[in-house]
């Protein structure tokens, strides 16, 4: 098997970052996902250069790559769930957005990370779709010309239940924003029931920035340890070998932090042993 893998740091909140690195860096794994947030490489915090740079440093150190991930889910607004968003009708909130996006990318610059992975948001109520759709372009076209400077790809992740929740959604903004890659996160694809998970791969393959892998149920937005769910996961991991994917493929089992120490190990023996 040729595919690289890498573990989401969000799946081992519980633990500094460095030490999260040093077990995913042991467990065999070629890079890391990283999920900017307070407790690991907090964006807008002061010091956040330095921090990055001493990341940059030991990764570089244990040859690890990374992909930034930007889902933290009270980073900009403590009291509520991943607000702002590029959707939030105040144009100071959609500013935030855009600008942590933006540093985020910075921080995939000094890191030489391959992409970073960000998504829609949901409108709240009283959003007109069409007005929500117009902050969204304007939204990710900021970012993906602040990306271009760094020379890190931008990548649009649809998700269940977000104003661009499909990989047609995304589509239909890469028509208007042709620099706009793809965040495909194949557990996605059985919630929503759109596509098959292997098929998309092949579909999708000229615009794929980062992949994420995990198990989930069909219509069920649940990130899974392998084997728990009803996801055909040899036949994804085919798929991405058949297109000769080299990026990292990322791992996210967000809710498994409790026991990070045995799932980040266990996840990539699991796909070894069912790849082969």
């Amino acid at each position: 098997m040729t595919l690289r893998f890498a573990f989401n740091t969000n799946g081992a909140a519980n633990h500094r970052l460095a030490d999260a690195v040093a077990l995913i860096a042991d467990s065999g794994f070629n890079g890391v996902a990283l999920t900017l947030d307070h407790h690991h490489l907090d964006p807008m915090e002061e010091g956040w250069e330095r921090r990055a740079e001493v990341l940059a440093r030991d990764l570089a150190a244990r040859n690890l790559g990374s992909v930034i991930e930007t889902g933290a889910r009270f980073l900009l607004d403590p009291r509520t769930k991943h607000e702002p968003t590029l959707l939030t009708a105040d144009p100071a909130g959609r500013a935030r957005r855009v600008a942590f996006l933006q540093r985020a990318t910075e921080i995939g610059r000094i890191l030489g990370s391959e992409a970073v992975s960000f998504w829609a948001g949901v409108p709240r109520p009283g959003v007109d779709h069409a007005q929500a759709w117009s902050w969204l372009r304007e939204g990710v076209q900021q970012v993906l010309e602040h990306a271009e400077g760094t020379g890190v790809t931008a990548a649009l992740e649809p998700e269940p239940g977000m104003l661009a929740e499909t990989v047609d959604d995304w589509r239909r903004l890469q028509a208007e924003l042709p620099g706009l890659s793809l965040a495909l996160d194949l557990g996605h694809l059985l919630v929503t029931g759109e596509r098959d998970p292997a098929a998309a791969v092949g579909e999708f393959a000229d615009h794929l920035g980062t992949v994420t892998i995990e198990d989930m149920r069909r219509g069920e937005h649940v990130h899974l340890p392998f084997g728990e769910g009803e996801m055909d996961i040899p036949a994804c991991l085919s798929a991405l070998e058949r297109i000769g994917f080299s990026r990292l493929v990322c791992i996210e089992l967000s809710r498994e932090s409790h026991r990070a120490d045995s799932m980040i190990p266990a996840s990539l023996r699991w796909l070894r042993e069912h790849a082969a």
